[in-house]
């Protein structure tokens, strides 16, 4: 993004965070994925949590799909001094394919609120978009050891959960906390590119570029590919030469 981008974009603030301080609460965190339209890798969740009583506004953090890489590496540690907790939790490609995405999106989630909760208990949590992927669901356990055992209550977020649209670019505790996880995620990415240097997963961090689809096509998915997406351009024309009847 050029600065100039940049500044027609408001930054983002504590708002709509104090409006929960007015309803006599204290600790609001602030909760963003990325990850979430990869082929390959986790997805990720960041939580920021703000003490409303002493929090001051901190410059320089906006949704970090507005940030270049250096300014968001350089962020992290101002983030993690300003923030009361904050954490990262990941789900690998295997399960998203295992769970689906939604449910992926709350084990990610589940761990990073699990890392928050060793500090601070939140009161409430502001999460980017318009559905409540987080909240902990009733679901079944992925392995039943007595048959007939009955449904377990998934860990995780046991605090009211408020969504806010485009909450990245206005609420700073969201905005900071997909600082957080875009950069732990970016770094693990980049990892994994020195024994899978053919994806190009230092430049694309698994998103779907042609050159890694062409990739895929060429030498195949691996372990940290979605298996359950499609992945290549020849899967692509497949799809589309069945459903045209050709």
């Amino acid at each position: 993004m050029t600065a100039a981008r940049r500044k027609r974009t408001a930054a983002p603030n504590l708002t709509f965070e104090r409006t929960f301080g007015e309803q006599g609460h204290r600790f609001v965190a602030g909760c963003d994925e990325v990850g979430r339209g990869a082929l390959a890798g986790p997805v990720s969740v960041g939580i920021v949590v703000v003490d409303l009583h002493s929090v001051a506004g901190l410059r320089g953090v906006r949704d970090s799909k507005l940030l270049a890489a250096a300014e968001r590496e350089a962020l992290v540690p101002r983030i993690r001094r300003w923030a009361v907790a904050s954490a990262v939790g990941h789900a690998s490609a295997a399960e998203i394919d295992s769970l689906g995405l939604m449910s992926a999106l709350r084990t990610a989630g589940s761990r990073a609120w699990d890392g928050v909760l060793r500090i601070v208990s939140p009161d409430v949590v502001v999460l980017d978009g318009n559905h409540d992927w987080l909240s902990a669901r009733q679901q079944e356990p992925l392995f039943l050891t007595d048959e007939g055992a009955p449904p377990v209550e998934a860990p995780g977020c046991t605090a009211p959960v408020h969504t806010r649209i485009k909450a990245d670019l206005t609420c700073l505790s969201v905005a900071a906390a997909s600082v957080l996880a875009k950069v732990e995620r970016d770094a693990y990415m980049v990892t994994l590119s020195g024994d899978h240097a053919a994806f190009g997963w230092d430049v694309n961090k698994g998103y779907a570029t042609e050159a890694h689809r062409a990739a895929i096509d060429a030498v195949g998915p691996t372990g940290f590919h979605r298996r359950t997406w499609r992945l290549g351009n020849l899967e692509r024309v497949g799809a589309s030469t069945t459903e045209s009847g050709g």
